[in-house]
């Protein structure tokens, strides 16, 4: 509450060009290039913290990039190099993830730009909006409604002003704040207005050191991220001891040529790593970044990608979600006999009241200009707690008057004859507000005691023209849509209903308390009216409770709590410094249209890194099976890394790439470990099974010189043609081109078996006719076993 002479300056809290008269003025422009040459600049952290540097030691120094490393140089000074070409593609991978990780960081760091906070400092009595990082100690900030606090400081101004420190100290309740008052960087105004002196700038600022670690360029807690960790921790335990057993017996127990054996057991250990899965997820998550960025969605925290696309339930904020942030003046209805000029005066008054003021007030002053003659001279700001705004005016013939503006249903009784006008306009989806003059104080708690009612206020939303589009999507992608705004229930009921969404409309005022009642509740309903900002925030929790995935989106202050306890927070561009804050996906271009984009992308990158994940362990199961069936028989290993190299490529890699980055619909489902061992165990031990039958059966066949190389093409033919059915499971459901990237991959093989040169090149050669049927028949035979298998876990253990 603040008290105003009338003779004081009202002029809005606005960037201007000309001096304020009344207030501090600021700092000098002297002043101020003083304390930059001191180095006493808001010298905040960019958004991506991960530099070049960084993005290369990431993709370079990594565990399974040292063990193939090591084993490359061991086979450049011991074999061609055609057993070398495995080390090449993980040079050629490293520089892909360095490539796509750097172009992902550009895209990130420009979006931050454009949706940095604008604070409004005054300097030299002018407000002008700055940049954050152009702020200096001592600056004089102006703060409104929605604003994040930038930097630590000392309020020297308040209107009314509350902060909501929640986000820093844990109390839910807002703070009020007067001259003198602390206030603190990350924290946001929830009512009010006033200006404040930084006391501390930069990285000595409050909040700026949780800023730079939660804003970093990472890919931690996420599911699939720490699923494929821990996938990762399996193959380590199971590749040591193997490829020690592996080791002894190629150099020991065989009498082989020294380079041969070497050779062989690095063609053993390297398809043990599944190096290209690690990365293969970082350049997915990276492309889905530069493709979101293009759309103007910034993803301030990459896994949001992966939460958006396990969301089951959508909650939507009306205002600026579903209808655009403007309204207009459609009616006005006066009350109990009120003169409609004089009202029209008091309304144009009140507009003026507020120095920030929200979208249905300035609808309100674009429809009735201020009388030069009315003051305001005490001014209660809008709360959405509260849900009105009030003012006592100074009327141009000395009277005095004070009143209410807000929502009807809140300020009047439930028997009140003006609620019946009120919800006949609601049925309509117009957003009604009720005017009453009051007689009692304004900080009064009971103010709107024995008001009378004096005018009705018609407003009109504008409709979003993509909002039904939207809608239309997520029912589609079975992802139910849930209506939560502060405005009437059946005025919201509406507004959703013109844009399709149909279903029970509730007033929150009548949800149960307790958590699993308000559940119940909440899956029944559809739109959801009346509701308060804590109601909001015990909302998404009560669906979290009952196992749904949570998305919230708003643009305004009084949507903060509710962002930031959903999965995912996503915000409007055009929203309170606030919203932007603890939203992990800020829509930038304000189109509640790009949503699904998000939605796709996200399911896109889970979908189909499930998908070639199951690939990639295949093979790391059937190569540890066949180092300890091998090392069991004490044979030569079957394969020379050479062949590993052209199975991976043809079955895996190149596919692989393909796969993660093509569209995908589905839902993500969770536990991304289970889902995948429970096809690639399975999978991989058939492989090894059919291969290493086909290699002994190719060993009795074969005698004399050539004999191995024979067994080896004999083993490389089955492990291929099982591989390729694998990858034609994985590739389901077919299109046009998943079946031309299988045939082609396919046809890639028979040409290295048809050209000779190729032929030498990969030590492959297929002798007579009988081996290389019988390889066929018994990759045909494990294929079948594998169909079979595959759909019996599907049943047996369903995801």
């Amino acid at each position: 509450m603040t008290h105003i002479d009338a003779g004081t300056d009202l002029d809005p809290v606005h960037p201007t060009t000309a001096p304020l008269t009344g207030r501090a003025r600021g700092l000098t422009a002297a002043e101020v290039a003083e304390r930059v040459a001191r180095g006493e600049v808001n010298d905040v952290p960019v958004r991506s913290s991960r530099s070049l540097v960084d993005i290369v030691r990431a993709n370079v120094f990594t565990r399974f990039n040292a063990i193939i490393g090591v084993l490359w140089l061991i086979m450049l000074f011991v074999a061609p190099i055609q057993d070398s070409l495995f080390g090449f593609v993980i040079l050629a991978n490293t520089g892909i993830g360095i490539v796509q990780e750097w172009r992902a960081k550009k895209t990130l760091d420009s979006l931050a730009v454009i949706g940095e906070a604008k604070p409004t400092v005054r300097r030299d009595g002018v407000a002008a909006v700055v940049g954050t990082s152009e702020i200096v100690l001592g600056d004089l900030i102006e703060i409104g409604p929605g604003d994040k606090i930038v930097v630590d400081g000392a309020c020297v101004e308040t209107d009314g002003l509350e902060i909501d420190e929640s986000l820093l100290t844990g109390e839910a309740d807002p703070v009020v704040k007067h001259p003198g008052d602390p206030v603190m960087s990350g924290s946001f105004v929830v009512a009010g207005g006033g200006a404040f002196t930084a006391t501390k700038v930069g990285r000595e600022a409050y909040a700026a050191q949780l800023a730079e670690e939660a804003s970093r360029f990472t890919l931690v807690h996420s599911e699939l991220r720490s699923g494929i960790s821990t996938i990762l921790k399996y193959v380590t335990w199971m590749m040591v001891p193997t490829a020690i057993g592996l080791i002894i017996s190629q150099l020991v127990v065989k009498e082989n040529g020294f380079r041969n054996s070497v050779a062989r057991t690095v063609g053993g250990i390297v398809p043990m790593v599944p190096e290209g899965l690690v990365l293969l997820t970082s350049v997915a998550f990276a492309i889905g970044v530069i493709r979101l960025g293009r759309k103007q969605c910034l993803v301030q925290e990459l896994p949001a990608i992966e939460g958006l696309a396990r969301v089951d339930t959508v909650c939507l904020d009306k205002t600026g979600t579903l209808t655009e942030g403007g309204m207009d003046v459609t009616g006005l209805r006066p009350l109990n006999g009120s003169d409609e000029a004089y009202v029209r005066k008091v309304l144009g008054a009140l507009g003026e009241s507020d120095p920030r003021p929200n979208a249905s007030l300035k609808a309100i002053i674009d429809a009735y200009p201020d009388s030069e003659d009315w003051r305001c001279t005490e001014a209660l700001p809008f709360s959405s707690a509260r849900k009105y705004s009030g003012a006592r005016l100074s009327e141009g013939d000395g009277q005095s008057s004070a009143w209410l503006l807000g929502a009807p249903d809140v300020l009047l009784p439930d028997d009140d004859p003006a609620l019946t006008e009120t919800e006949r306009l609601n049925e309509q989806g117009l957003r009604v507000l009720l005017l009453v003059r009051v007689t009692r104080e304004l900080d009064d708690p009971e103010v709107a005691r024995d008001a009378r009612p004096t005018a009705l206020v018609v407003l009109e939303q504008r409709l979003r023209p993509d909002a039904a589009d939207t809608l239309r999507y997520f029912d589609e992608q079975n992802v139910r849509a849930k209506v939560v705004s502060g405005d009437n229930a059946v005025s919201v009921g509406a507004v959703a209903g013109k844009l399709g969404l149909t279903g029970e409309v509730v007033d929150a005022r009548r949800l149960p308390a307790g958590r699993d009642e308000m559940g119940e509740a909440l899956d029944a309903g559809t739109v959801f009216g009346r509701v308060t900002p804590q109601q909001k925030r015990d909302m998404v929790g009560a669906l979290q409770s009952r196992g749904h995935t949570v998305a919230m989106t708003g643009d305004g202050v009084n949507d903060v709590l509710a962002l930031k306890d959903a999965d995912i927070g996503v915000s409007m561009g055009s929203g309170s410094e606030a919203t932007r804050a603890v939203a992990q996906i800020v829509l930038l271009n304000n189109s509640f249209a790009t949503l699904p984009s998000v939605v796709a992308e996200g399911r896109r990158v889970i979908g189909n890194i499930t998908r070639v994940a199951t690939l990639f362990l295949v093979k790391t199961v059937y190569s540890v099976l066949l180092a300890v069936l091998v090392a069991c028989w004490q044979v030569e290993y079957p394969f020379l890394p050479r062949h590993l190299t052209l199975l991976s490529t043809l079955t895996i890699g190149v596919p692989a790439f393909f796969l993660a980055l093509a569209p995908n619909k589905e839902r993500a489902k969770p536990h991304f470990v289970r889902r995948v061992m429970r096809y690639a165990i399975p999978g991989g031990v058939l492989a090894a099974l059919a291969t290493f039958a086909m290699y002994l059966i190719a060993r009795h066949y074969y005698t004399g010189e050539g004999a191995l190389e024979a067994e080896t093409s004999a083993a490389t033919l089955t492990l291929f043609l099982i591989s390729m059915w694998v990858l034609a499971i994985i590739a389901r459901p077919y299109t046009w081109w998943r079946l031309g990237l299988v045939a082609a991959m396919g046809g890639a093989f028979l040409l290295v078996l048809a050209v000779p040169w190729l032929q030498d090149f990969f030590a492959l050669r297929l002798v007579g006719t009988t081996m290389p049927w019988t390889a066929a028949a018994i990759a045909a035979g494990a294929a079948a076993a594998l169909e079979f298998l595959w759909r019996w876990v599907d049943h047996r253990f369903p995801a």
